[in-house]
């Protein structure tokens, strides 16, 4: 499944991009991290969308804590 969506308060470019090599780094994950659009493609096995997706926030918050993804 791939979906995209909206991010609200990411406030830095580099942070964009670790995030989105972080993400890259979960099994069965791609990501892309879209800065100047404040946006996010998530593409994950249908069976584990929801598990990754919430992983996927828990580590983008790590790296910009003020970042939401908007679902």
């Amino acid at each position: 499944m791939k979906k995209t969506y909206k991010l609200e308060d990411l406030e830095c470019a580099n942070c964009a991009a670790k995030m989105e090599n972080a993400l890259n780094q979960l099994e069965g994950v791609h990501a892309n991290i879209r800065f100047m659009q404040q946006s996010m493609t998530f593409e994950a096995p249908d069976e584990q969308f929801d598990s990754l997706l919430n992983q996927a926030q828990k580590l983008m918050r790590k790296i910009e804590p003020d970042v939401r993804v908007l679902v």
